[in-house]
């Protein structure tokens, strides 16, 4: 007989969306399970190793009080536990990293241990349940309802069968959507579809997905020798180009610059006057804002786009094809490691930099890889409502700014970035104006105790590239445990609050008392 449990909202995902959603629905008093594929919560700070993508009024405002504490949490994590030279410990705005990408770049194992204390009160007090290696498998329905969910750790081939009232997706690429029969769509729509300037001309093609990475933290050590085994596809990767949409070589210093698509070469170590290197772009760790002898090295997460994998999908297709492209993603990554460490070319004129060592602790794996690959695009729901490129387009709305949602449970801002896609199309890169997050976006439009809590919400494959980032992962994920603890407390659907007035801005007063931003100040656009 299988194992089961029961509690008032279970979620399927213990990422960015999943963490936010359990600490809304727990400080209401709810009772929730939340599974995580891996051993790591945290998704894109943590097992992804992705350091925080941000607007650049993060440190005023734009984002939820819970988020805002996470960050004020990781800054004190490093003054508290860390030797800090007194220059560092001096600074308010503390960079850990003083990476170019973020004003808040650290390490994964940090965002792991303040994920650990911000959820710690429920977990202790047995409101929280977290189910490790865990992975849906099944879905029990009842018409419109899920009954339960099913899931299975595969190291030790045991399953449960979980229950409750509510059940949030906040998997990585949407994993419940299918096997609950949600309707969902994945890759790129059509212009007839959407209208959207940006989309397909012709047909809708569900693969023309962003690429999936495989990112990985190294270190540098002048004089040593760390160069890694030769990686068993390095020969094809070596030789690998893309006329379509790419300079040259994958492989190589230059890559079409993100906007512009001109060849731009970026170097590996800072040069003076020269464009930003790869050194400082994500690294997580600056050595010198701590006491001689704390760290050997800074630390940098390789996250680029020679390491970008967009030979294929691993979503709607065949296990042994999914299990395949995984493998060529994390070949790609050790290949552009071991041509860094064997064939780089050198401002000195030498190849190689075999002083690179391969970071494990960073990212806690055997290999060094990060413990889950980045996924930039998910299986989204077909929703109530869904954000398309024309309401946030800083082209389309002029000065008007982004168009504004009656029913916003939160607020979001980044560019419509969308890397280069397994349907060969370039990167694209847009001014977008800072943007509401309707509830609509959140709500399935047949399944009544579903909610998505992650990148899989009513957005399109265009404005998934400016709704997908972490603080408003952070802001989906907390909205959606409390859309679903209010819909306990008040017996409704979430689809019933939103299009109740009287409900709705009750809701929305619940969330405005909880630290969640519903509209912002009038500024520019990104």
């Amino acid at each position: 007989m299988l194992l089961e449990m029961k509690s008032d909202i279970v979620i399927i995902g213990g990422g960015i969306g999943g963490c936010a959603a359990a600490l809304s629905a727990c400080r209401t008093g709810k009772q929730v399970i939340m599974t995580e594929e891996t051993d790591w919560i945290g998704g894109q700070f943590t097992s992804q190793a992705v350091p925080p993508d941000e607007h650049p009024w993060i440190e005023q405002f734009g984002c939820t009080r819970s988020y805002r504490q996470y960050r004020n949490l990781v800054r004190d994590y490093y003054r508290n536990h860390f030797p800090l030279t007194p220059e560092a410990r001096a600074q308010d705005r503390l960079n850990p990293g003083n990476g170019v990408v973020s004003r808040l770049c650290h390490e994964p194992r940090a965002s792991l241990a303040v994920f650990h204390q911000m959820l710690a009160p429920y977990i202790h007090s047995g409101k929280l349940k977290i189910l490790y290696h865990y992975q849906p498998e099944s879905v029990e329905l009842d018409q419109d309802e899920i009954i339960a969910v099913t899931v299975r750790n595969r190291l030790l081939n045991q399953q449960i069968v979980l229950k409750a009232s509510y059940f949030l997706d906040a998997t990585e690429c949407g994993d419940l959507l299918p096997l609950a029969s949600a309707e969902y769509v994945t890759g790129s729509e059509s212009r007839a579809q959407t209208g959207e300037p940006h989309a397909l001309e012709g047909s809708a093609d569900p693969m023309d997905m962003q690429p999936i990475t495989y990112c990985y933290a190294i270190t540098y050590h002048e004089g040593e020798d760390h160069t890694i085994e030769k990686p068993e596809q390095y020969d094809f990767w070596r030789d690998y180009s893309n006329t379509e949409f790419w300079t040259g070589k994958l492989l190589s210093w230059q890559v079409p610059h993100y906007i512009t698509l001109e060849p731009t070469e970026y170097p590996f170590f800072p040069i003076e006057g020269g464009p930003t290197s790869r050194w400082t772009y994500r690294r997580i760790i600056d050595k010198n804002n701590f006491m001689p002898g704390t760290y050997d090295s800074d630390i940098v997460i390789v996250n680029w786009p020679q390491n970008d994998y967009w030979l294929g999908s691993i979503i709607d297709v065949s296990e042994e094809e999914k299990q395949r492209h995984l493998e060529g993603a994390k070949q790609l990554s050790l290949s552009l490691l071991y041509w860094m460490q064997t064939e780089a070319p050198r401002p000195d004129g030498k190849q190689g930099y075999p002083g690179i060592k391969l970071c494990k602790d960073a990212v806690g794996t055997e290999d060094g890889l990060a413990k889950y690959p980045y996924i930039r695009e998910s299986r989204r729901i077909q929703a109530e409502f869904t954000v398309v490129e024309q309401m946030v387009s800083a082209d389309i709305r002029g000065a008007s700014g982004a168009e504004r949602f009656d029913d916003t449970v939160g607020i979001g801002a980044y560019r419509i970035d969308l890397h280069p896609s397994l349907g060969g199309r370039p990167y694209i890169d847009l001014s977008s104006y800072p943007f509401q997050i309707p509830l609509g976006s959140l709500i399935p439009v047949r399944i009544r105790n579903l909610v998505a809590a992650s990148k899989n919400i009513g957005v399109t494959h265009l404005t998934n590239g400016c709704y997908r980032l972490h603080p408003v992962e952070w802001n989906v994920g907390e909205a959606a445990g409390a859309i679903v603890s209010y819909c306990l407390d008040h017996k409704a659907t979430p689809s019933q609050v939103r299009n109740n007035k009287v409900l709705l801005q009750d809701f929305q007063a619940v969330l405005e008392r909880a630290g969640i931003e519903l509209h912002w100040p009038t500024i520019g656009a990104l």
